[in-house]
Protein backbone atom coordinates (compact mmCIF):
# COMPACT_ATOMS: atom_id res chain seq x y z
CA UNK A 1 0.00 0.00 0.00
CA UNK A 2 1.06 3.50 -0.95
CA UNK A 3 -0.44 6.68 -0.79
CA UNK A 4 0.38 10.99 -1.08
CA UNK A 5 -0.53 13.86 1.74
CA UNK A 6 -3.96 14.52 0.00
CA UNK A 7 -5.87 12.06 -1.59
CA UNK A 8 -6.90 12.62 -4.90
CA UNK A 9 -10.50 10.90 -4.39
CA UNK A 10 -13.11 13.08 -2.45
CA UNK A 11 -13.76 11.64 1.10
CA UNK A 12 -16.64 9.64 1.44
CA UNK A 13 -16.10 8.52 -2.16
CA UNK A 14 -19.29 7.11 -3.87
CA UNK A 15 -19.47 3.50 -2.55
CA UNK A 16 -18.63 4.48 1.33
CA UNK A 17 -22.09 6.95 0.74
CA UNK A 18 -23.97 4.23 -0.76
CA UNK A 19 -22.85 1.88 2.25
CA UNK A 20 -23.92 4.73 4.98
CA UNK A 21 -27.30 4.78 3.33
CA UNK A 22 -27.70 1.25 3.85
CA UNK A 23 -25.94 1.60 7.99
CA UNK A 24 -28.75 4.09 8.66
CA UNK A 25 -31.41 0.99 7.40
CA UNK A 26 -30.43 -1.10 9.22
CA UNK A 27 -28.27 0.07 12.41
CA UNK A 28 -29.21 1.63 15.02
CA UNK A 29 -28.13 5.41 15.63
CA UNK A 30 -26.90 5.11 18.81
CA UNK A 31 -24.00 3.02 17.17
CA UNK A 32 -21.14 5.95 16.35
CA UNK A 33 -18.63 6.07 13.92
CA UNK A 34 -15.29 8.23 13.68
CA UNK A 35 -15.05 9.08 9.93
CA UNK A 36 -17.80 8.39 6.90
CA UNK A 37 -15.95 6.21 4.78
CA UNK A 38 -16.41 1.97 5.31
CA UNK A 39 -13.19 0.21 5.88
CA UNK A 40 -11.74 -2.72 3.36
CA UNK A 41 -8.69 -4.09 4.11
CA UNK A 42 -5.82 -2.86 5.64
CA UNK A 43 -1.74 -3.67 6.49
CA UNK A 44 0.42 -2.15 9.01
CA UNK A 45 -0.96 1.09 9.78
CA UNK A 46 -2.43 1.50 6.62
CA UNK A 47 -6.29 1.21 5.71
CA UNK A 48 -7.76 1.47 2.60
CA UNK A 49 -11.00 1.63 2.04
CA UNK A 50 -14.11 0.40 -0.53
CA UNK A 51 -13.44 3.37 -3.01
CA UNK A 52 -9.27 3.01 -2.67
CA UNK A 53 -8.18 5.79 -0.90
CA UNK A 54 -5.77 4.95 1.48
CA UNK A 55 -5.54 6.38 5.01
CA UNK A 56 -2.61 6.24 7.72
CA UNK A 57 -4.24 4.49 10.95
CA UNK A 58 -3.99 7.29 13.91
CA UNK A 59 -6.61 5.31 15.63
CA UNK A 60 -5.69 1.17 15.74
CA UNK A 61 -8.96 0.17 16.32
CA UNK A 62 -9.11 2.47 19.79
CA UNK A 63 -5.79 0.73 20.43
CA UNK A 64 -6.38 -2.72 19.80
CA UNK A 65 -4.13 -2.67 16.59
CA UNK A 66 -0.23 -2.61 18.58
CA UNK A 67 0.99 -5.51 16.04
CA UNK A 68 -0.86 -3.84 13.24
CA UNK A 69 -3.60 -4.51 10.89
CA UNK A 70 -3.34 -8.02 9.72
CA UNK A 71 -0.49 -9.01 11.08
CA UNK A 72 0.85 -11.89 9.11
CA UNK A 73 1.76 -14.23 12.31
CA UNK A 74 -1.50 -13.35 13.90
CA UNK A 75 -3.21 -14.37 10.68
CA UNK A 76 -1.11 -17.38 10.20
CA UNK A 77 -1.85 -18.48 13.59
CA UNK A 78 -6.20 -17.89 13.60
CA UNK A 79 -6.27 -19.58 9.93
CA UNK A 80 -4.53 -22.83 11.38
CA UNK A 81 -6.60 -23.02 14.55
CA UNK A 82 -9.74 -22.51 12.38
CA UNK A 83 -9.11 -25.89 10.30
CA UNK A 84 -8.92 -27.64 13.96
CA UNK A 85 -11.10 -26.02 16.65
CA UNK A 86 -13.00 -23.07 16.25
CA UNK A 87 -15.26 -23.48 19.23
CA UNK A 88 -15.80 -25.73 22.29
CA UNK A 89 -16.29 -23.76 25.44
CA UNK A 90 -13.84 -24.29 27.69
CA UNK A 91 -16.34 -24.58 30.65
CA UNK A 92 -17.34 -28.02 28.67
CA UNK A 93 -14.37 -29.34 27.06
CA UNK A 94 -11.03 -27.50 27.82
CA UNK A 95 -8.09 -27.14 25.22
CA UNK A 96 -4.34 -25.93 25.43
CA UNK A 97 -4.68 -22.57 23.96
CA UNK A 98 -6.28 -21.02 26.99
CA UNK A 99 -4.08 -22.38 29.07
CA UNK A 100 -0.96 -21.48 27.11
CA UNK A 101 -2.48 -18.00 27.35
CA UNK A 102 -3.16 -17.98 30.82
CA UNK A 103 0.51 -18.76 31.65
CA UNK A 104 1.79 -16.54 29.20
CA UNK A 105 0.29 -13.10 31.02
CA UNK A 106 0.69 -14.82 34.05
CA UNK A 107 4.62 -14.82 33.28
CA UNK A 108 4.27 -11.41 31.61
CA UNK A 109 2.33 -9.48 34.17
CA UNK A 110 4.28 -7.44 36.86
CA UNK A 111 4.15 -9.10 40.38
CA UNK A 112 6.71 -11.25 42.08
CA UNK A 113 3.92 -13.82 43.60
CA UNK A 114 2.10 -16.71 42.02
CA UNK A 115 -0.96 -15.63 39.45
CA UNK A 116 -3.87 -16.87 37.69
CA UNK A 117 -5.60 -15.47 34.66
CA UNK A 118 -9.24 -15.70 33.35
CA UNK A 119 -10.11 -14.91 29.97
CA UNK A 120 -13.37 -12.97 28.90
CA UNK A 121 -14.21 -11.44 25.51
CA UNK A 122 -14.33 -7.30 26.11
CA UNK A 123 -12.60 -4.98 28.00
CA UNK A 124 -15.67 -4.33 29.84
CA UNK A 125 -15.73 -7.87 30.53
CA UNK A 126 -12.69 -7.85 32.19
CA UNK A 127 -13.48 -5.41 34.25
CA UNK A 128 -16.94 -6.64 35.71
CA UNK A 129 -15.18 -9.73 36.14
CA UNK A 130 -11.98 -8.41 38.17
CA UNK A 131 -14.51 -6.65 40.57
CA UNK A 132 -16.46 -9.60 40.57
CA UNK A 133 -13.55 -11.52 42.18
CA UNK A 134 -12.35 -8.34 44.40
CA UNK A 135 -16.06 -8.45 46.15
CA UNK A 136 -15.86 -12.79 46.51
CA UNK A 137 -12.13 -12.15 47.88
CA UNK A 138 -12.93 -9.63 50.37
CA UNK A 139 -16.86 -10.24 51.29
CA UNK A 140 -16.81 -6.27 50.63
CA UNK A 141 -19.69 -4.76 48.05
CA UNK A 142 -18.44 -1.03 47.41
CA UNK A 143 -16.05 -0.15 44.16
CA UNK A 144 -14.37 3.30 43.91
CA UNK A 145 -13.46 4.56 40.40
CA UNK A 146 -12.93 7.52 39.18
CA UNK A 147 -13.90 10.70 37.52
CA UNK A 148 -12.91 11.18 34.10
CA UNK A 149 -12.96 6.84 33.80
CA UNK A 150 -14.02 4.75 31.28
CA UNK A 151 -14.62 1.20 32.16
CA UNK A 152 -17.08 -0.29 29.76
CA UNK A 153 -20.64 -0.31 28.41
CA UNK A 154 -22.20 -3.26 30.24
CA UNK A 155 -25.02 -2.04 33.50
CA UNK A 156 -22.34 -2.13 36.19
CA UNK A 157 -19.03 -0.81 33.96
CA UNK A 158 -21.45 1.90 32.51
CA UNK A 159 -22.21 2.47 36.35
CA UNK A 160 -18.38 2.85 36.72
CA UNK A 161 -17.63 5.36 33.73
CA UNK A 162 -17.46 8.98 34.44
CA UNK A 163 -18.91 10.63 31.35
CA UNK A 164 -22.57 10.68 30.77
CA UNK A 165 -22.73 11.81 27.34
CA UNK A 166 -23.08 9.42 25.48
CA UNK A 167 -22.27 6.40 27.59
CA UNK A 168 -24.70 6.96 30.56
CA UNK A 169 -27.28 9.30 29.53
CA UNK A 170 -30.99 7.94 29.66
CA UNK A 171 -29.62 4.24 30.79
CA UNK A 172 -30.01 4.60 34.45
CA UNK A 173 -30.71 3.27 36.90
CA UNK A 174 -26.89 2.48 37.50
CA UNK A 175 -25.68 -0.32 39.57
CA UNK A 176 -25.27 0.29 43.53
CA UNK A 177 -22.06 0.86 45.25
CA UNK A 178 -19.48 2.48 42.90
CA UNK A 179 -18.31 5.51 44.26
CA UNK A 180 -16.20 8.00 42.45
CA UNK A 181 -12.83 9.67 43.64
CA UNK A 182 -11.34 12.67 41.61
CA UNK A 183 -8.47 11.84 38.75
CA UNK A 184 -5.12 13.53 39.94
CA UNK A 185 -5.84 15.40 36.36
CA UNK A 186 -2.96 17.89 36.20
CA UNK A 187 -4.10 20.00 33.85
CA UNK A 188 -7.76 20.28 35.03
CA UNK A 189 -7.24 18.73 38.49
CA UNK A 190 -8.29 21.64 41.77
CA UNK A 191 -5.39 20.44 43.88
CA UNK A 192 -2.00 22.52 44.02
CA UNK A 193 -0.21 19.65 45.06
CA UNK A 194 -0.22 15.96 45.90
CA UNK A 195 -0.93 16.96 50.15
CA UNK A 196 -3.79 18.44 48.86
CA UNK A 197 -5.13 15.58 47.28
CA UNK A 198 -4.13 12.89 49.59
CA UNK A 199 -6.42 14.84 51.95
CA UNK A 200 -9.31 14.95 49.48
CA UNK A 201 -8.90 11.43 49.19
CA UNK A 202 -8.51 10.41 53.10
CA UNK A 203 -11.73 13.32 53.87
CA UNK A 204 -13.52 11.11 51.10
CA UNK A 205 -13.53 7.75 52.79
CA UNK A 206 -15.53 10.03 55.79
CA UNK A 207 -17.95 10.91 53.29
CA UNK A 208 -18.66 8.93 50.91
CA UNK A 209 -17.85 5.44 51.54
CA UNK A 210 -16.19 3.72 54.92
CA UNK A 211 -12.90 2.18 53.48
CA UNK A 212 -13.76 -1.27 54.92
CA UNK A 213 -16.80 -1.49 53.31
CA UNK A 214 -14.66 -1.20 49.45
CA UNK A 215 -13.54 -4.18 47.96
CA UNK A 216 -11.53 -2.68 45.01
CA UNK A 217 -10.05 0.47 43.56
CA UNK A 218 -10.14 0.86 40.10
CA UNK A 219 -7.83 2.91 38.17
CA UNK A 220 -6.27 3.96 35.17
CA UNK A 221 -2.82 4.98 34.75
CA UNK A 222 -3.49 7.17 31.49
CA UNK A 223 -7.04 7.91 31.27
CA UNK A 224 -8.58 6.12 28.18
CA UNK A 225 -11.55 7.75 26.55
CA UNK A 226 -11.38 10.55 29.76
CA UNK A 227 -8.61 12.47 27.54
CA UNK A 228 -4.99 10.27 28.14
CA UNK A 229 -4.57 12.51 31.32
CA UNK A 230 -1.31 10.79 32.93
CA UNK A 231 -1.81 9.99 36.84
CA UNK A 232 1.00 11.68 39.03
CA UNK A 233 3.72 9.01 40.33
CA UNK A 234 2.77 10.68 43.72
CA UNK A 235 -0.63 9.91 43.96
CA UNK A 236 -0.22 6.46 42.41
CA UNK A 237 2.24 5.26 45.21
CA UNK A 238 0.20 7.28 47.76
CA UNK A 239 -3.35 5.34 46.24
CA UNK A 240 -1.48 2.02 46.54
CA UNK A 241 0.09 2.26 49.80
CA UNK A 242 -3.70 3.36 51.18
CA UNK A 243 -5.23 0.16 49.21
CA UNK A 244 -2.49 -2.29 50.99
CA UNK A 245 -3.18 -0.61 54.42
CA UNK A 246 -6.92 -0.90 54.24
CA UNK A 247 -7.28 -3.92 52.72
CA UNK A 248 -8.90 -2.64 49.41
CA UNK A 249 -7.65 -4.32 46.27
CA UNK A 250 -5.84 -2.38 43.37
CA UNK A 251 -7.47 -3.40 40.14
CA UNK A 252 -5.59 -1.63 37.44
CA UNK A 253 -7.20 -0.98 33.98
CA UNK A 254 -4.63 -1.39 31.40
CA UNK A 255 -7.56 -2.63 28.37
CA UNK A 256 -6.14 0.57 26.34
CA UNK A 257 -2.55 1.10 28.04
CA UNK A 258 -1.48 -2.53 28.09
CA UNK A 259 0.83 -4.33 25.47
CA UNK A 260 3.47 -2.10 24.61
CA UNK A 261 1.07 1.40 24.14
CA UNK A 262 3.24 3.36 26.94
CA UNK A 263 6.91 2.63 26.41
CA UNK A 264 6.80 -0.82 28.83
CA UNK A 265 4.41 -3.93 27.88
CA UNK A 266 2.27 -2.81 30.91
CA UNK A 267 1.87 0.98 32.17
CA UNK A 268 2.28 0.05 35.77
CA UNK A 269 5.72 -0.72 34.78
CA UNK A 270 6.38 2.71 35.03
CA UNK A 271 4.99 3.27 38.28
CA UNK A 272 6.42 0.34 40.34
CA UNK A 273 3.22 -0.79 41.00
CA UNK A 274 2.07 -4.45 41.71
CA UNK A 275 -1.30 -4.80 41.36
CA UNK A 276 -3.70 -7.37 42.88
CA UNK A 277 -5.70 -7.84 39.88
CA UNK A 278 -4.50 -6.36 36.22
CA UNK A 279 -6.99 -6.40 33.37
CA UNK A 280 -6.64 -6.65 29.68
CA UNK A 281 -8.53 -6.79 26.44
CA UNK A 282 -7.81 -4.71 23.06
CA UNK A 283 -4.45 -5.64 21.77
CA UNK A 284 -4.16 -8.58 23.59
CA UNK A 285 -5.38 -10.31 20.46
CA UNK A 286 -4.12 -8.67 18.12
CA UNK A 287 -7.55 -7.55 16.15
CA UNK A 288 -9.85 -10.66 17.94
CA UNK A 289 -11.84 -10.44 20.47
CA UNK A 290 -9.89 -11.57 23.83
CA UNK A 291 -9.80 -10.09 27.08
CA UNK A 292 -7.99 -11.34 30.27
CA UNK A 293 -7.98 -10.77 34.51
CA UNK A 294 -4.12 -11.74 35.81
CA UNK A 295 -4.33 -11.41 39.38
CA UNK A 296 -3.22 -12.64 42.33
CA UNK A 297 -3.70 -16.61 42.71
CA UNK A 298 -5.12 -16.81 46.65
CA UNK A 299 -7.48 -13.80 44.95
CA UNK A 300 -8.68 -15.26 41.29
CA UNK A 301 -9.17 -19.29 43.20
CA UNK A 302 -11.29 -17.47 45.82
CA UNK A 303 -14.73 -17.42 43.53
CA UNK A 304 -16.58 -20.86 43.62
CA UNK A 305 -16.25 -23.41 40.45
CA UNK A 306 -18.42 -21.96 37.83
CA UNK A 307 -18.58 -18.52 39.35
CA UNK A 308 -16.54 -17.28 36.30
CA UNK A 309 -16.75 -18.15 32.55
CA UNK A 310 -19.15 -18.06 29.73
CA UNK A 311 -20.17 -18.90 26.52
CA UNK A 312 -17.24 -18.02 24.33
CA UNK A 313 -14.64 -16.93 26.78
CA UNK A 314 -10.69 -17.89 25.85
CA UNK A 315 -12.79 -18.96 22.56
CA UNK A 316 -9.59 -20.95 20.59
CA UNK A 317 -8.88 -18.95 17.51
CA UNK A 318 -8.74 -15.61 19.42
CA UNK A 319 -6.24 -17.53 21.57
CA UNK A 320 -4.29 -18.67 19.11
CA UNK A 321 -4.27 -15.39 17.63
CA UNK A 322 -3.58 -13.73 21.33
CA UNK A 323 -0.29 -15.78 21.67
CA UNK A 324 1.13 -15.11 18.35
CA UNK A 325 0.57 -11.23 19.09
CA UNK A 326 2.17 -11.47 22.49
CA UNK A 327 5.20 -13.39 20.87
CA UNK A 328 5.25 -10.85 17.94
CA UNK A 329 5.01 -7.83 20.98
CA UNK A 330 8.26 -9.73 22.84
CA UNK A 331 10.55 -10.78 19.53
CA UNK A 332 9.97 -7.31 17.69
CA UNK A 333 10.23 -5.66 21.28
CA UNK A 334 7.23 -3.55 20.46
CA UNK A 335 7.55 -1.32 24.03
CA UNK A 336 10.49 -0.04 22.88
CA UNK A 337 9.36 0.72 18.89
CA UNK A 338 6.52 2.95 21.68
CA UNK A 339 8.76 4.76 23.21
CA UNK A 340 10.73 5.47 20.09
CA UNK A 341 7.03 7.08 18.44
CA UNK A 342 6.42 8.78 21.54
CA UNK A 343 9.52 11.03 21.63
CA UNK A 344 8.89 11.37 18.40
CA UNK A 345 5.38 12.35 18.79
CA UNK A 346 6.00 14.37 21.65
CA UNK A 347 8.58 16.59 20.15
CA UNK A 348 6.19 17.26 17.35
CA UNK A 349 3.37 18.25 19.95
CA UNK A 350 5.72 20.45 21.64
CA UNK A 351 6.35 22.78 18.21
CA UNK A 352 2.26 22.37 17.99
CA UNK A 353 1.61 23.54 20.90
CA UNK A 354 3.81 26.60 20.70
CA UNK A 355 2.35 26.90 17.64
CA UNK A 356 -1.37 26.93 17.77
CA UNK A 357 -2.82 28.87 21.03
CA UNK A 358 -5.63 26.85 21.22
CA UNK A 359 -3.46 23.72 21.93
CA UNK A 360 -4.39 23.60 26.05
CA UNK A 361 -2.22 21.02 26.54
CA UNK A 362 0.34 18.17 25.51
CA UNK A 363 0.87 15.11 27.33
CA UNK A 364 0.96 11.63 27.20
CA UNK A 365 3.41 8.50 27.98
CA UNK A 366 4.88 6.17 25.49
CA UNK A 367 3.29 6.05 21.89
CA UNK A 368 0.03 7.08 24.17
CA UNK A 369 0.09 10.92 23.14
CA UNK A 370 -2.75 13.40 23.20
CA UNK A 371 -3.55 17.40 22.64
CA UNK A 372 -6.31 18.80 24.74
CA UNK A 373 -7.79 22.07 22.37
CA UNK A 374 -9.23 24.79 24.36
CA UNK A 375 -11.12 27.96 23.37
CA UNK A 376 -8.44 29.73 25.25
CA UNK A 377 -5.67 28.90 27.55
CA UNK A 378 -6.42 31.02 30.25
CA UNK A 379 -9.69 29.85 30.63
CA UNK A 380 -9.23 26.06 29.54
CA UNK A 381 -12.22 26.14 28.30
CA UNK A 382 -12.99 22.53 26.16
CA UNK A 383 -13.03 23.19 22.67
CA UNK A 384 -15.13 20.01 20.94
CA UNK A 385 -16.54 21.94 17.84
CA UNK A 386 -13.07 22.90 16.87
CA UNK A 387 -11.58 18.53 17.63
CA UNK A 388 -14.41 17.88 15.32
CA UNK A 389 -13.53 19.89 12.43
CA UNK A 390 -9.66 18.97 12.83
CA UNK A 391 -10.55 15.19 12.57
CA UNK A 392 -12.60 15.59 9.89
CA UNK A 393 -9.95 17.80 8.08
CA UNK A 394 -7.43 14.50 9.03
CA UNK A 395 -9.66 12.28 7.27
CA UNK A 396 -10.40 14.64 3.95
CA UNK A 397 -6.56 14.68 3.67
CA UNK A 398 -5.57 10.69 4.44
CA UNK A 399 -5.22 10.48 8.22
CA UNK A 400 -7.82 8.46 10.32
CA UNK A 401 -8.03 10.32 13.93
CA UNK A 402 -10.07 9.77 16.96
CA UNK A 403 -11.03 12.54 19.94
CA UNK A 404 -11.34 11.96 23.70
CA UNK A 405 -11.60 13.33 26.61
CA UNK A 406 -15.17 13.84 29.25
CA UNK A 407 -15.69 16.93 26.64
CA UNK A 408 -14.89 15.47 23.79
CA UNK A 409 -12.45 17.93 22.94
CA UNK A 410 -8.99 15.62 22.94
CA UNK A 411 -7.26 14.35 20.15
CA UNK A 412 -5.58 11.13 21.05
CA UNK A 413 -2.99 9.01 18.96
CA UNK A 414 -3.21 4.86 18.95
CA UNK A 415 -1.21 4.67 15.99
CA UNK A 416 -0.50 0.36 15.21
CA UNK A 417 3.23 0.54 16.78
CA UNK A 418 4.51 -1.60 13.69
CA UNK A 419 3.97 2.17 11.69
CA UNK A 420 6.92 3.01 9.80
CA UNK A 421 8.62 5.94 10.70
CA UNK A 422 8.15 8.18 6.92
CA UNK A 423 4.01 6.84 7.75
CA UNK A 424 4.19 8.31 11.52
CA UNK A 425 5.90 11.77 9.68
CA UNK A 426 3.70 12.27 7.16
CA UNK A 427 0.73 11.47 9.96
CA UNK A 428 2.25 14.15 11.90
CA UNK A 429 2.34 16.49 8.92
CA UNK A 430 -1.41 15.90 8.11
CA UNK A 431 -2.27 16.24 11.98
CA UNK A 432 -0.51 19.90 11.66
CA UNK A 433 -2.38 20.68 8.06
CA UNK A 434 -5.61 20.00 10.07
CA UNK A 435 -5.04 22.40 13.25
CA UNK A 436 -4.03 24.90 10.95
Amino acid sequence: MSRSIVLKTAVPGPRSVALAARRQNAVPRGIAHSTPVFAERAEGALVTDVDGNTFIDFAGGIGTLNVGHANPDVVRAASEQLQKLTHACFSVAPYEGYVAVAEKLNQMAPGAFPKKTMLANSGAEAVENAVKIARSFTGREAVVVFDHAFHGRTLLTMSMTSKVRPYKFGFGPFAPEVYRLPYPYAYRGPFPDAAAYEAAVEEFFFTQVAAEKVACLVLELVLGEGGFAVAPPEAVSFLARLCKARGILLVVDEVQTGFGRTGRMFACEHYGVEPDLLTMAKSLGGGLPISAVTGRAEVMDHAPVGGLGGTYAGNPVACAAALAALEFMEKRRLPERAAEIGRRVEERFRCLYDRFAFIGDARGLGAMRALELVVDRESKEPDKERTNRVVRKAYENGLILISAGTHGNVIRTLMPLVITDEQLQEGLEVLEHALA
